[in-house]
């Protein structure tokens, strides 16, 4: 296997509020799991749900801390979309577009977690705007 997996630990309260969110809802596959974690396959990457007696709080906004993907294909960005809306998963912004006409153009959404964990699903138009296209200074919409 030479494929590199990203890793994510991330806050929870509860595992099995976890797993119907992130599997029920978002498709995750369920790997290992106790009373203090549950190891998640997120299409190919691992996430680790860990338990935290901390109390959790919502973000004022989308920035700084949220995490996601990005889509290489506009048709399973979409396809992540419907089965967010059929799920009724909590859409913290919904599906729009930004930066439309520049070479930076995606369209993106923000679900929400119930532990208000952020997470961003992207596709965009020009795959050399995910890394490239330097001479541009829009992120974000701040």
């Amino acid at each position: 296997m030479n494929k590199i997996i990203f890793h994510l630990a991330f806050p929870v309260t509860n595992i099995p509020q976890t797993k119907a969110f992130y599997v029920d809802g978002l498709g995750c596959i369920p790997g290992r799991e106790n009373p203090h974690a549950l190891i998640l396959n997120l299409y190919g990457h691992q996430l680790v749900a860990h338990i935290t007696k901390e109390p959790l709080t919502p973000q004022k906004g989308i920035y700084p801390r949220h995490f996601g993907l990005i889509f290489t294909q506009e048709k399973d960005w979409q396809q992540l979309l419907e089965t967010a809306k059929i799920k009724q998963l909590n859409f913290r912004e919904e599906p729009k577009n930004r930066f439309v006409g520049s070479p930076l153009e995606h369209h993106t959404f923000f679900l929400e977690d119930p532990f208000y964990n952020l997470m961003e699903f992207k596709y965009y138009r020009y795959p050399s705007a995910i890394f490239g296209s330097s001479e541009y200074t829009e992120i974000g919409d701040r």
